[in-house]
């Protein structure tokens, strides 16, 4: 079946005319009528858009026309990626209508490289939430187990790939929202540098914290949407000027001799016993590759999550100031004109009315930080706690050439298990929270699976600008082992 091959093995298929975009893309479409229902992936998907994308591209190609290096393949894209002419809703209330005027820089590169954009899937509202949960129009579930979450807060995109609904998917990691779905639901997810993929266009939570990610069945799938993906960007102050690298040709290169870090504290108390075997055994996997590896400590990490919620959610507070029902996005129908001042009366209504709680929760968490009296105390304390933790990366860089460790210290939880308990949630990420912090790039990629079915990931992190490293290293270890073939049952019909 088409939608059980690789990106990489659809982009062959098309140039070797085995079969045609429109027949990929009907593979796919039937696969999200077929499955969606029960995951609920999509929050917006229209199959005569994505046939129509598919027949201009077989059109081109059947015309010996010169075409992009996405031959016509399905990329799905977060709801926090604007694309013109499309709701762009990041799943809240908030902006349910609203329609974005243009399309974000990553999108344009798509498109020119004849992608094909195949629909636009769930997330936890503003990117805030690790479930999936926080969405407000329908919770997305795990492929592996419909009882289970999918992660957040890109838990649609990482969804999509597992059910075998899209071949490539676009994501955004704040704070692990690429990674944690990916090892959740047994996909590659890719959080890249700071820098690395422009930002423009996408709709922003924490500035200093967001990057637009990857997700995939594998690396190579990864290397080729991200070789489409880099390059600096005028319209995003933030964008990189390092050239961009061409992912897929460093890709096979040898390991040997690479030096890799398992700090001590991502062994500790908290992590799941299985997930700590899968560590070992991903280890004895690489030293057979000729990889060495030594034991650091990054003491900075048990400070992770607490800096990094409140870095955050500072942030969010000034972002989403501008939800008010004033200019765009939901306005509030209450009548207020019996207030004193209805103006303000207004802006406290929609935004009630507007936010779901968990937003609410980090606006009122940030703007309490930033308030006259207490910057000090939490919002100055987390810069200069993130400073430290930028430091002692960059000195564990110097020892070794990227650093292993689990993804997240649980494999996926029930729905609705931490719905009321909020800093569970919040300690999930302890593992992939310091790459955003430090602005690194860092890879979630299968490496198992629980007794009970469930995958099992791990991630790599790397120094700035080292997805080359990240990605080749990765690619070695899927070469040696099958862990990221394995598909949940909806994809390949076999009986539970």
């Amino acid at each position: 079946m088409l939608n059980q091959l690789s990106a990489f093995e659809l982009i062959e298929g098309i140039g070797d005319k085995k079969f045609s975009s429109v027949e990929v893309a009907e593979a796919f479409v039937e696969q999200v009528e077929k499955r969606d229902a029960d995951v609920n992936a999509f929050l917006r998907f229209d199959p005569s858009y994505v046939l129509d994308q598919a027949k201009a591209f077989d059109q081109k190609h059947s015309s010996n026309t010169a075409f992009g290096s996405l031959s016509g393949i399905p990329v799905a894209v977060k709801d926090v990626i604007c694309v013109k002419g499309q709701v762009t809703s990041c799943a809240s209330k908030m902006l349910e209508h609203f329609v974005s005027p243009y399309d974000a820089t990553l999108i344009e590169k798509i498109k020119r490289a004849d992608g094909i954009l195949l629909g636009t899937t769930n997330m936890d509202e503003f990117a805030m939430g690790s479930s999936n949960e926080n969405s407000a129009f329908s919770r997305t579930k795990n492929p592996w187990d419909t009882d289970r979450v999918p992660g957040g807060s890109s838990g649609g995109a990482a969804a999509c790939v597992a059910a075998g609904m899209a071949p490539l998917s676009l994501g955004s990691d704040t704070g692990g929202s690429v990674r944690q779905p990916a090892a959740f639901c047994g996909v590659t997810g890719l959080k890249p540098t700071y820098g690395r993929i422009s930002r423009y266009g996408l709709v922003a939570f924490a500035s200093s914290l967001d990057q637009i990610g990857i997700l995939a069945g594998d690396a190579r799938d990864v290397a080729l949407l991200l070789n489409e993906s880099t390059g600096h960007d005028p319209k995003d102050s933030t964008s990189s000027p390092t050239d961009p690298a061409d992912y897929m040709a460093t890709l096979h290169g040898d390991v040997s001799g690479l030096k890799i870090g398992i700090p001590k504290e991502y062994l500790g108390e908290g992590l799941d016993p299985e997930i700590a075997e899968s560590v070992r055994q991903a280890r004895q996997t690489l030293e057979e590759m000729g990889v060495e590896f030594t034991e650091i400590s990054l003491p900075m990490t048990s400070y992770g999550v607490a800096t990094y919620y409140l870095v955050a959610s500072c942030e969010a507070s000034g972002n989403l100031a501008r939800y008010d029902g004033a200019h765009y996005g939901f306005r509030t129908e209450k009548n207020v004109d019996a207030a004193e001042n209805r103006l303000l009366e207004m802006y406290r209504q929609t935004r009630s009315e507007g936010f779901g709680a968990e937003v609410k929760r980090r606006i009122m968490l940030g703007t309490y930080a930033l308030s006259s009296g207490y910057y000090d105390a939490y919002y100055l304390k987390a810069l200069k706690t993130r400073r430290l933790i930028q430091d002692e990366l960059n000195a564990a860089f110097k020892q070794v050439d990227l650093i292993l460790g689990p993804t997240t210290p649980t494999p996926a939880f029930k729905l609705g298990e931490k719905k009321k308990d909020p800093l569970s949630m919040y300690l999930g990420d302890i593992y992939t929270v310091v790459a955003n912090l430090a602005g690194i790039p860092a890879i979630s990629f299968p490496s198992g699976f629980t007794q009970s079915g469930l995958p099992i990931g791990l991630q790599l992190q790397g120094p700035s600008f080292s997805e080359e490293l990240i990605l080749r290293t990765t690619c070695s270890f899927q070469k040696n082992t099958d862990w990221h073939t394995k598909k949940p049952a909806m994809v390949t019909g076999a009986a539970k």
